[in-house]
């Protein structure tokens, strides 16, 4: 109680104010009523020594007071209330207090502000849940319900009276008239000041950069952390963990269960603005509620265009709040990376739906069909692709049988060469003699004759077997080791308890993703040529020239093959000559090739080149040792070579070239100005110049632009 007075005997000395001799005999609320009156007094004083001082404290512009900030603002004056709010908040910073907003009274009619007051956020008494009305309860209970135990709040209320008022003088200015600078609570440390609500701030900057990180995938914890460290830690970002936690929470809140499927086509409302050839329709059930979606942009159209030959469906995927069925439509472009042909959300399996969303793609492809539909083991589908794309090829994804077959193996899981007999029924089988021989000895050797999933997946064997599936392209997805990157291609960063609208901003993040790497794959084909343990020359130097350097790879594998290969003639009519082409060490590997010279026209029994796309290495063979150093015309197909997109790629570059020149300008002048950020913050005078300049910048930026709204005004 002594060091308390004490320290009301020094405040009051500091503004200069006597103090009554008998102040030690004094209660406590006898010395705060004293406190405030004094302070009173010392307002008028000051009032009339202003009218005779040479040197006013008047705080103009932006100007900061000549006195200590830690010291009484009685008597400054100002433009805005918030000039002074500014000044309190650095007083509460320097002093080691937090404040709130406190009354606010109104000119009559308007919203001009008379008076306004600010509080230490002590003031008041802390609610402890003893002044809440109870409930009227009923004599006899119907169902007896267990009460929550109120919440613990810590108090933090001690009636503190430390405030400033602020009112409008008869200039039209704001003025301090009156300022209570003592507090009845131990103040802040220095090294706690950050953690102050009054300090904590969530500005517009820092929103803009939450929403960014929020929906390039990152989590609430992992985009403060970032912003922490980027800030040198937490006492420097100028808001708590809780508070961005709380902010990242209201954004998520935004688009709530009722209308989260009005807000989603809303977006794509916008998106159909933005981009014209947007495409989008939905269907609603009898209540109302979405029951089907699907979209895609004009660049998934291009994509469809040229890849879109072969067409993956994945309906496996139902990582959603409301147990959606996601059905991503997935193609295969020049470089083997994933390309998007659209998305759709459909409420069921059944036969109807799926032929809803076929039709509706369709549709939107400007009823372009493709040759092969891939897709999981499902019964409506296949019936749904029947009806819709009678003319395609219905094939099953291996991916998917090997998943599913894992799940039926039992005891076989832990049997390394059941697998691999597996696996090579799957992938690896040339000839149906050979697919046959393998599969009836793999029933036998592991007892398997009559297992009922076994045998439904030989029914469909003309479904997945490389074998049995050669008459259609299938861009090698069969055969390959590559249909498990193909099929299981969606990376959604979803859960559970993902919305709508979470998932479509997830979803276009993805898209993101697969078309930045695919700018970069063109961008590598076009500045670099691929190295190979072979001599470049003849038809690989050729291959190298015209293919991708994913595609190079392939072909580089089919002409090593040909090296090791032997090529004996079996018969020549006029210029057409058949070969027999194996390699040695696997005389079953013969395949029958067929050449004629005029038109250097070269077909094979193993039809690689009609289900892939490129020549196997029994054709390379044949042509080799006819010296054909360069790749016959109609064995390049263009969806594998470099200028498999030049058409899309040269009209994106003249449809606005205005925005082309605008965004690198934005980037790069963005990445100075952080790299200048960053040099500067280790030293108080480059931050000052820093700052000094950014105001400068501003005033200049929005002088020029004011001034051209003007004149074309």
């Amino acid at each position: 109680m002594e060091n308390l007075i004490r320290s009301v005997i020094q405040s009051t000395q500091r503004i200069q104010v006597p103090v009554e001799p008998d102040i030690q005999d004094a209660t406590m609320e006898d010395v705060l009523n004293n406190c405030i009156e004094n302070n009173a007094l010392a307002q008028e004083r000051e009032e009339e020594e202003a009218m005779e001082a040479e040197e006013q404290h008047i705080i103009s512009g932006s100007e900061e007071p000549d006195q200590d900030i830690v010291g009484t603002l009685m008597g400054y004056t100002a433009e805005t209330v918030e000039e002074l709010l500014g000044f309190y908040e650095k007083h509460a910073s320097e002093v080691g207090f937090s404040i709130r907003k406190g009354n606010t009274r109104f000119k009559v009619g308007t919203r001009i502000v008379l008076e306004k007051t600010y509080v230490c956020s002590a003031v008041g008494v802390t609610n402890n849940g003893k002044n809440k009305k109870k409930k009227v309860q009923t004599v006899v209970p119907v169902v007896p319900k267990k009460e929550r135990k109120p919440r613990q709040v810590s108090i933090t209320r001690t009636q503190c009276r430390a405030c400033l008022r602020v009112k409008m003088n008869s200039e039209g200015r704001y003025e301090v008239v009156n300022h209570v600078i003592m507090h009845n609570h131990d103040l802040t440390r220095s090294q706690w000041h950050y953690l102050h609500r009054s300090e904590r701030q969530i500005t517009e900057e820092k929103r803009e950069a939450i929403e960014t990180m929020q929906k390039s995938g990152l989590s609430s914890t992992a985009s403060f952390n970032y912003m922490a460290i980027e800030a040198g830690g937490e006492e420097n970002l100028g808001h708590s963990k809780k508070d961005h936690l709380n902010y990242c929470t209201r954004l998520k809140m935004k688009q709530i269960e009722g209308g989260d499927a009005q807000a989603v086509t809303d977006i794509m409302y916008l998106e159909l603005e933005g981009d014209p050839n947007f495409f989008f329709r939905f269907r609603l059930d009898e209540k109302g509620k979405l029951r089907s979606l699907f979209w895609r942009d004009s660049m998934m159209m291009e994509d469809y265009g040229i890849f879109g030959d072969i067409v993956v469906f994945d309906t496996t995927y139902r990582t959603n709040r409301y147990n959606l069925i996601c059905a991503p439509i997935v193609g295969i472009n020049n470089h083997w990376n994933n390309c998007m042909f659209g998305c759709a959300f459909i409420g069921d399996e059944k036969i109807e739906s799926f032929v809803w969303l076929l039709q509706t793609f369709k549709k939107s492809m400007g009823g372009k069909s493709p040759i092969s539909i891939f897709t999981d083991q499902d019964a409506a589908m296949n019936n749904a692709i029947n009806q819709v794309f009678p003319d395609s090829r219905h094939r099953l994804c291996v991916w998917h049988l090997h998943q599913n077959a894992i799940t039926r193996f039992g005891a076989l899981k832990r049997d390394p060469t059941f697998k691999k007999t597996f696996n090579y029924c799957l992938y690896k089988c040339v000839t149906v003699v050979e697919f046959e021989t393998n599969w009836r000895s793999m029933l036998q050797q592991y007892e398997l004759i009559g297992e009922e999933w076994f045998t439904n997946v030989y029914d469909l064997r003309e479904k997945w077997c490389p074998a049995l599936s050669k008459d259609f392209f299938s861009a090698g997805i069969l055969s390959s080791q590559r249909s498990e990157s193909t099929n299981h291609a969606i990376g959604f960063r979803a859960n559970r308890t993902t919305s709508l609208t979470d998932f479509y901003r997830l979803f276009k993040g993805t898209i993101q993703r697969w078309r930045s790497t695919e700018k970069q794959a063109e961008f590598s084909c076009s500045k670099s040529v691929p190295s190979s343990a072979l001599p470049l020359s003849g038809l690989l130097k050729h291959a190298s020239e015209v293919y991708t350097l994913s595609l190079f790879r392939d072909f580089e594998e089919e002409f090593g093959y040909s090296i090791a290969t032997t090529a004996k003639l079996i018969w020549k009519q006029e210029n057409t000559e058949f070969y027999a082409v194996s390699i040695d060490e696997e005389p079953w590997s013969a395949q029958r090739v067929t050449y004629i010279h005029e038109s250097q026209t070269v077909s094979c029994t193993c039809k690689n080149f009609e289900a892939s796309g490129w020549l196997c290495y029994h054709c390379i063979r044949i042509l080799h040792l006819h010296s054909v150093n360069r790749i016959p015309e109609q064995y390049i197909k263009k969806r594998w070579t470099k200028s498999a997109k030049s058409s899309v790629w040269n009209k994106l570059e003249n449809e606005k070239p205005e925005e082309v020149q605008y965004t690198p300008w934005r980037q790069t002048m963005a990445r100075k100005y952080y790299n200048l950020i960053l040099k500067s913050q280790s030293n108080e005078e480059t931050r000052t110049l820093m700052e000094d300049g950014y105001a400068a910048s501003v005033s200049l930026v929005d002088e020029l632009l004011a001034n051209k709204c003007n004149s074309s005004t």
